[in-house]
């Protein structure tokens, strides 16, 4: 499973030569490469192996000032791509140009790779467990193993990169009783290993709670997160913290460095080192770095790449992103953690008198005004701090901001959902609605 650098090393050097020889002031050479197999599984049965390889360089220039990027996959023409990108570069405006300093530095590879084999193994365990307890459900799932490669090259004499190997899992549940249809879904994201025996039992457990349909009360009651679903309040918060959108002025964070934003419980920051997503360092070539950004409620800082942190004149935090090969860097987050609290998802139902789950939703989340109303699509209830069933044709609406101003308790059960950390969450001051 090994990718072959020789070849895509060499490119990449000729091109940055080429740039440099082509009248550019400055270059810069991101090159990605990627291997993956997963392993599907349909119907309780091993399905599918599949392979899929690919490599691409973007070449990113300034001529005049003028930036012009380029971007080819596979076999690659270093001549035309050069001139592509200068063409480009013909109908942009003159801008700064920020390139990271000097560095030769080759990091050592993160995560271990996993066979296809071991991830078979792994997917027939899970479904295993689950059908032992419901001979009845069907299992749908894909297991798999991600390993990519990153070199950056710039004209100052930058060169560096590194290997990054993910391991991911999900696994779906479908229960039919009559008319009553229930998909029970989860995953993990991992270095190293993958637990099918955690991730059976969190399905087991979400299917025993669904065995009884039961209304869900009305009106403004506690809302218990799950870690999975609690990621719709995160993601608002990361697109609040992007300096771009502080810029913009579309952050309702903007002026507000230094005072309390959310309950005093609640720290966020970026680990580089602590979580599935770690990388040395940024596409832009800026090692990666700890940050705080929110301490007990209090907002710190906000995330930047380099022409963003010069705007706002604090510098780039090392987050400079490019959404895909063709993209010029924007600020992005990873490994974002959310601080979690002590009690388990157990305890936390136990502290509840009255109020509703929600482990999973239809429908988008909150803009950046914070506003939600979202289905949900599987959610329980809870009375005298025990699960009484399954509530559906519900809604729950609100607002991000004035809930995590008024969060009740953090879990412990944090997990990762994408590149944010996120432990379930009980909030108050949401409402709760349901069709006759």
């Amino acid at each position: 499973m090994n990718l072959d650098h020789s070849p895509q090393e060499a490119l990449a050097e000729q091109l940055l030569e080429l740039a440099m020889r082509s009248g550019a002031e400055a270059a810069e050479i991101f090159q990605s490469q990627s291997l993956s197999r997963p392993v599907f599984f349909e119907a309780n049965r091993l399905k599918q192996l599949e392979s899929s390889q690919s490599e691409g360089i973007a070449l990113r220039l300034w001529r005049e000032g003028c930036p012009g990027l380029a971007v080819a996959y596979g076999p690659v023409d270093p001549q035309a791509l050069v001139e592509r990108a200068i063409a480009l570069s013909q109908l942009n405006d003159p801008e700064t140009i920020e390139l990271s300093p000097p560095n030769d530095h080759h990091y050592p590879d993160l995560g271990h790779i996993v066979g296809v084999t071991q991830l078979v193994d792994w997917g027939k365990e899970a479904i295993a467990l689950v059908r032992d307890r419901y001979p009845e459900i069907l299992c749908t799932a894909e297991w798999e193993c991600d390993i990519e490669t990153i070199r950056l090259l710039n004209s100052q004499g930058l060169d560096c990169g590194y290997t990054d190997t993910t391991l991911s899992c999900y696994l779906s549940a479908e229960w039919i009783r009559g008319d009553d249809f229930l998909s029970v879904s989860d995953g993990q994201t991992q270095r190293g290993r993958l637990d099918p025996a955690a991730l059976a039992e969190q399905i087991i457990q979400r299917l025993a709670w669904s065995k009884r349909n039961i209304v869900s009360p009305m009106g403004r009651v506690p809302v218990l997160f799950t870690a999975k679903a609690a990621d719709m309040l995160w993601g608002t918060v990361q697109a609040a913290l992007n300096g771009k959108q502080v810029i913009e002025r579309a952050s309702p964070w903007s002026d507000r460095l230094g005072e309390t934003v959310m309950d005093s419980s609640i720290t966020l920051s970026q680990q580089p080192d602590e979580g599935p997503f770690s990388c040395p360092f940024d596409d832009e070539g800026t090692p990666t770095q700890p940050i705080t950004f929110i301490r007990d409620g209090v907002l710190q800082l906000f995330y930047t790449d380099r022409t963003v942190g010069q705007m706002l004149g604090s510098g780039t935090t090392g987050n400079g992103f490019r959404p895909g090969l063709g993209s010029y860097p924007t600020p992005g987050l990873f490994n974002l953690i959310v601080q979690p609290g002590i009690k388990s998802l157990d305890e936390l139902i136990r502290s509840l008198d009255q109020g509703i789950i929600v482990d999973q939703m239809l429908g988008g989340g909150a803009g950046m005004s914070g506003d939600f109303s979202v289905n949900v699509e599987l959610g329980y209830r809870v009375e005298r701090g025990e699960v009484v069933g399954r509530v559906k044709d519900t809604m729950v609406a609100g607002n991000v901001y004035t809930a995590l101003k008024n969060l009740i308790e953090m879990g412990g059960d944090a997990e990762w959902n994408g590149s944010c950390y996120t432990p379930s969450a009980i909030l108050e001051g949401l409402s709760t609605t349901r069709r006759n």
